[in-house]
């Protein structure tokens, strides 16, 4: 009893837990889209510093990096920016056409990005999920956590079966007829 208890409860925190992706996820794409925002809007202003002498992006940034340290390390620092924007402008992308199940799919190929998920995550309130998607997410969390917990248990029991297994036969009286 206590541990089909134990095995419901798990699979209610499971069904908790996952029942929140969906709207995590959509938070998760609201800041990033914002990150992207204010990345191409540097990006833009390097592109017109650049043109402004002349240069393209890349001939600019080589000839600022040639300026000295402070110059380099400022180069370093707009190719940096140019890279992430690139990065989390094709994450937006694949995301944006994508619904809730496909984004738990890409979740680990596109969410990591540790800087939008950490501030996306401080900013998260927990839900009740009220729609399709997170009723699905909810079940599956839910069967999961109650597979995991009742799978350990079966290992558990069986592992205690077997190596009880020597001294069962141990201890016992014959039957009466018997001796």
């Amino acid at each position: 009893m206590f541990l089909r208890v134990l095995t419901l409860a798990a699979g209610l925190t499971g069904a908790a837990g996952l029942s929140q992706f969906p709207e995590y996820s959509q938070q998760y794409m609201q800041r990033l889209g914002g990150t992207v925002d204010e990345l191409a809007r540097q990006v833009t202003r390097y592109e017109g510093d650049a043109a402004r002498v002349g240069m393209d992006l890349d001939a600019y940034l080589a000839a600022l990096a040639e300026e000295g340290d402070m110059a380099r390390t400022q180069a370093g620092n707009m190719a940096s920016d140019i890279a992430r924007h690139e990065r989390l402008s094709a994450a937006l992308a694949r995301l944006e056409g994508a619904g809730p199940f496909m984004r738990a799919k890409l979740a680990f190929e596109v969410l990591p990005d540790s800087e939008v998920a950490a501030r996306a995550f401080e900013t998260y309130k927990p839900a009740v999920p009220a729609t399709f998607e997170g009723a699905v997410f909810a079940g599956a969390g839910f069967l999961a956590g109650w597979a995991v917990l009742a799978l350990g248990f079966a290992i558990l029991r069986r592992s205690w079966r077997i190596m009880t297994a020597p001294l069962r036969g141990r201890g016992e009286t014959p039957n009466r007829g018997e001796a």
